[in-house]
């Protein structure tokens, strides 16, 4: 069986021509998002998901817009909205080291070097240059945010769902 992944959620319509508005949900929006490459809308008005073609991307403020093929306009696409936009685990690509996909981690544990256990990465923000993993505490106390950059995240395990990270005063 398939595993499915999410990449973008259809947000509306933009314009009469067939493009939709996509908020991203992926680091690799313009691989993703290439033309030529496949799609698969699921939608709560679908028995199954829909293969989609793409046919054009591009930015436009915080959205990603795109076009698919066959789908020339707006009546055609209006029915996508509040779709969620997935690729298949075959279309993963290898990641690099040190790369890692956000469905890998978000759900690990995390804990100090000195082996003080935080919580629980709950979400992953883009807002620049560097990641920002949301960790939910424990305590249940405020979220707490630290940036995936290399002083301050320590050991990422995958298999065992636990990164280490150095506290660096501030973060707390």
């Amino acid at each position: 069986m398939t595993k499915w992944f999410n990449v973008g959620k259809v947000v509306n319509t933009h314009g009469v021509r067939g493009e939709v508005r996509v908020i991203s949900t992926t680091d690799f929006s313009e691989e993703r998002f290439a033309i030529g490459s496949s799609l698969y809308l699921e939608h709560p008005n679908l028995n199954e998901k829909l293969r989609l073609t793409v046919a054009s991307h591009r930015q436009h403020k915080n959205f990603d817009l795109l076009t698919f093929e066959n789908y020339s306009n707006i009546n055609e696409v209006e029915a996508f909205k509040g779709g969620i936009l997935q690729v298949g685990e075959d279309q993963l690509s290898q990641l690099e080291e040190e790369e890692y996909y956000y469905h890998e981690i978000i759900g690990c544990d995390v804990e100090t070097e000195e082996g003080e256990a935080l919580g629980k990465i709950k979400e992953i923000l883009s807002p620049g240059a560097n990641d920002v993993w949301v960790i939910q505490r424990k305590n249940g106390g405020k979220d707490l945010l630290i940036p995936y950059i290399e002083q301050v995240v320590k050991s990422v395990d995958i298999n065992e769902k636990k990164v280490i990270i150095h506290l660096m005063d501030g973060l707390d």
